[in-house]
C-alpha cells in the first residue's frame, strides 16, 4: 500500500502544478509532458507497475459472471439509487433492496427479452469517490462494467448532477471513455529514423509535432511515425498511445422522478443522454428499453430453413450499424463462410422478393435470410 500512496502523492504533486501553470502556447509543451506523466502514474495504479501489460491477473479484474445472451448491461451507480429495485422490475430477478445504503455487496445478474433479443442486466454494487482507486470493492465494479456492451448509470433524480460528475470521473479514471469513438490516429512503431509526424486535418486543440515528441519520450517511443487524421487534444494522444482505453455508451438513467416536481423534470430534461424513470411505480421503463436497443446498434435478423417458415421466435442479433450476411454467417457459426454460395433475402435491403445476395451484401433490421451451401 506504501507504494499506492506514494503513486498517489506524487499524482497530487503533477495536478498542483499543472493547476499553477499558465495555459498558453509557450507552455503547451510543459503540460502535455505533466500529462503524460500523470497518465503513465494512474495506468500504473489501476494495472500495477509496468502499466497495461501487467497486472492484468489481479483478482480485483471484476466479479466472475459468465456471458450470457445477446447483450450485456451493467448498472452502475451509488448506493440506494433504485439499482436493485430497477433489476427487479426488468428482469424479474430478486435483488435484495432495502432502505439502508450497500444493500447489494456482489454483482446480481438478470435477463429480460425484449425484441426477440435476451439481454443480460448486471446488479452491480453501489460506487463511491474513489472507486477507479479501490474504494469499497470500486475496482471490481469498474473492471466488470467494462465487459458490458452499454453501461446504464443510475442516479437519484433529486441530486443527479453531483453524482454524475463524480461516477463520469471514476469511469475515466479507469480508463472508460463515455459516449465517444476512439480517435483516428495511427501510431506505427519502426526501428530507426525517429518520430514521423502528420497532420491530416488542422490541429486546433493543442496537439503539434514537439507535443507529440515529448509525450512520446515520456512512453519511450524513440522511432515512430504519427498520422493524426482527427482533430484531437493531447489526453486523446495518450489514450492511443497507452492503448487500453474502452470507449462505451452511456445512458443516464434518472431514477424516482415520483420524488420531484414537474419544473424539476423540465430542467433535467435538457441533458443529453439520458432517461427519466421511476423503478419503484414502473413508470416509462418501455423508453428506457427502446434506448438500450438503440445504444446498443442491435439488429433482427430472421433465419429461415429450406422449405421452411421463418423462425420469428428466435432471431439473430447483430451489433453494427450495417452488419454484412458474413457478420451474420459468422454469428451463427464460424464454419458456415467457406461453405457459402449465396444467401436469400427477404426484406428492406431486398430490392425484389426474395434477392440473391452474396456474402457483402449489407442487411436491415428484420430482415429473413436462407444461406444456400456449395454443392
Amino acid at each position: 500500500m506504501a507504494d499506492v500512496g506514494a503513486i498517489n502523492a506524487k499524482i497530487a504533486e503533477l495536478e498542483g502544478e499543472m493547476a499553477r501553470t499558465q495555459k498558453n502556447k509557450a507552455t503547451n509543451y510543459h503540460l502535455g509532458t505533466l500529462k503524460a506523466k500523470i497518465a503513465k502514474l494512474k495506468s500504473e495504479l489501476v494495472n500495477g507497475p509496468g502499466g497495461k501489460s501487467a497486472g492484468t491477473k489481479n483478482a480485483e479484474r471484476g466479479f466472475d459472471v459468465s456471458k450470457s445472451g445477446d447483450t450485456r448491461i451493467g448498472l452502475v451507480g451509488f448506493p440506494s439509487v433504485g439499482k436493485s429495485t430497477l433489476l427487479t422490475s426488468l428482469t424479474g430477478t430478486r435483488s435484495e433492496a432495502a432502505a439502508y445504503e450497500f444493500t447489494t455487496l456482489t454483482c446480481i445478474p438478470g435477463t429480460m427479452k425484449y425484441k426477440g433479443a435476451r439481454i443480460q442486466v448486471l446488479d452491480l454494487p453501489g460506487i463511491i469517490e474513489g472507486a477507479a482507486d479501490g474504494k469499497g470493492r470500486g475496482r471490481q465494479v469498474i473492471g466488470t462494467a467494462r465487459t458490458c456492451n452499454l453501461i446504464l448509470i443510475v442516479l437519484d433524480a433529486a441530486k443527479p448532477v453531483t453524482h454524475k460528475k463524480i461516477i463520469e470521473a471514476e469511469l475515466f479514471s479507469f480508463g472508460i471513455r463515455i459516449n465517444q469513438g476512439p480517435p483516428n490516429v495511427k501510431i506505427i512503431k519502426k526501428e530507426q529514423g525517429g518520430i514521423g509526424y502528420q497532420e491530416a486535418v488542422l490541429q486546433t486543440k493543442g496537439m503539434n509535432a514537439e507535443v507529440a515528441r515529448l509525450v512520446c519520450k515520456e512512453y519511450r517511443i524513440s522511432c515512430a511515425e504519427i498520422i493524426l487524421r482527427d482533430d484531437i487534444t493531447v489526453d486523446q494522444f495518450i489514450d492511443v498511445i497507452e492503448g487500453n482505453r474502452a470507449y462505451m455508451p452511456v445512458l443516464y438513467c434518472f431514477n424516482k422522478i415520483d420524488a420531484i416536481t414537474i419544473e424539476e423534470l423540465d430542467i433535467l430534461d435538457q441533458m443529453p443522454n439520458y432517461v427519466p424513470i421511476s423503478s419503484q411505480h414502473k413508470w416509462n421503463l418501455e423508453e428506457l428499453m427502446e434506448e438500450i436497443w438503440d445504444r446498443c446498434s442491435m439488429l433482427r435478423i430472421y433465419t429461415k430453413p429450406q422449405g421452411q417458415m421463418p423462425d420469428y421466435d428466435e432471431p439473430v442479433i447483430l451489433h453494427a450499424e450495417s452488419p454484412s450476411i458474413e457478420e451474420f454467417c459468422n454469428r451463427l457459426h464460424k464454419g458456415i463462410m467457406p461453405q457459402f454460395n449465396f444467401a436469400w433475402v427477404w426484406g428492406k435491403s431486398a430490392k425484389h422478393q426474395p434477392q440473391r445476395c452474396g456474402k457483402d451484401h449489407i442487411l436491415c433490421d428484420e430482415d429473413i435470410v436462407q444461406i444456400v451451401k456449395k454443392a
